[in-house]
């Protein structure tokens, strides 16, 4: 039976050899073909990894929120009729959560490969334990709509689902629309609701921070262009 492993990738520039652990490095220096979100990107990372692989001779198949799901399920089948292992790399972090990974893993399941998640950094769960909120209770919505009122709504929505569940609601933006969102927020949400900025975690420039709605209107951090994720409750 073959195996599809999940490989988790850095969050941040130059930290794999602080976030991954040996076993992605073995799993990669032994896969010849990989499911990925940007081939340009995921090329970068195996060689950053130097493992020794020769870049030329792996296979690189698109997986992104356009990928036809035909597409997907013939090259698993393909793959399953020669016993070849395959890996899926996300973007940043762990393939199948808030990736489209998780479409070929659906599949891998229904066509009988063993699926192997792999250790490594994730985004949301490392937000989660920083932030002091509940992580008994937590819901991950990905990304706010785009449209001011829609967003508005939206957050109106979450801080209401915080209150009642005393659940944790984490939600994140493209890094341009950050200073969008935080300031949607800080003039939406109750002074007193807790709100957790979670900004390019791992890096060295790591900001990891909760305060009240009213704390940060006070003194709110410029977050453009900065991976983040955000936490209220």
């Amino acid at each position: 039976m073959p195996v599809l492993y999940l490989i988790p990738t850095i969050l941040a520039e130059n930290t794999a050899d602080q976030v991954l652990s040996p076993q992605i490095r073995d799993v990669i220096s032994q896969t010849t073909v990989f499911f990925v979100e940007n081939v340009r990107t995921a090329r970068r990372f195996i060689s950053s990894l130097k493992t020794g692989v020769v870049i030329d001779e792996l296979t690189f198949y698109d997986l992104h929120k356009d990928t036809p799901e035909t597409d997907t399920r013939q090259q698993l089948q393909a793959l399953k009729q020669q016993n070849r292992d395959a890996g899926i790399l996300s973007e940043a972090g762990c393939p199948g959560v808030a990736d489209p990974g998780a479409v070929a893993v659906r599949l891998a399941h229904q066509s009988g490969w063993q699926v192997r998640p792999l250790v490594g950094p994730s985004s949301i769960l490392l937000a989660l334990m920083a932030s002091g909120m509940s992580g008994q209770s937590f819901a991950f919505h990905g990304y706010l709509p785009i449209e001011k009122p829609a967003r508005l709504h939206e957050i109106r929505q979450l801080e209401q689902e915080a209150r009642k569940r005393q659940q944790t609601q984490i939600f994140m933006e493209t890094p341009y629309r950050n200073n969008q969102l935080l300031a949607d927020l800080l003039a939406t949400c109750h002074p007193e609701t807790r709100l957790c900025i979670a900004c390019n975690l791992t890096a060295p420039d790591e900001l990891v921070r909760t305060r009240t709605i009213r704390e940060w209107k006070a003194q709110s951090p410029d977050l453009h262009k900065k991976p983040s994720l955000f936490l209220i409750l």
